[in-house]
């Protein structure tokens, strides 16, 4: 019986600990773009989202992302992250970047699209490189997502 309870328990955790809603580290070089299936490599314009399940999908630019989602239902999903252009590699949650479409900067997919953790660096790109800046439901309404 002891047996029994420690292994149900065991099993328990384990359903718990596998379902968790967080994001995954992207794989550069060797995780694939769930909307357009490119390698994903580009640190700078990657994305994430978190379905309510625990479900990871990751994309190789921002765009993917948001394109993507003009098919999905959003309010099953619980995270979105985007790169921070300024630190390649770390991601911020997407509702609190700015992002900033500008013709200097490419992004994988064409799109010119960039997301900045600071409304303030993404103000000093635009002055520098040109552009528009949206904020997360300004930029989900340009791509008809919303």
């Amino acid at each position: 019986m002891k047996k029994l309870l420690t292994t149900t328990f065991a099993g328990i955790l384990c359903f718990f600990f596998s379902c968790s809603i967080a994001p995954e580290s992207i794989n550069y070089g060797l995780d694939s773009c769930h909307f357009c299936k490119m390698t994903i490599v580009d640190q700078q314009h990657s994305a994430q989202y978190v379905t309510a399940k625990g479900k990871q999908f990751k994309f190789d630019a921002i765009e993917c992302m948001v394109n993507e989602l003009a098919e999905k239902d959003i309010d099953k999903m619980a995270i979105f992250l985007v790169a921070d252009y300024d630190e390649p590699g770390q991601m911020t949650t997407a509702f609190e970047a700015t992002y900033l479409i500008s013709e200097e900067i490419k992004s994988p997919m064409g799109a010119n699209l960039s997301g900045f953790s600071s409304e303030e660096s993404a103000l000093t790109t635009k002055n520098s490189s040109g552009g528009d800046l949206y904020s997360w439901d300004e930029l989900l309404l340009k791509f008809d997502a919303k």
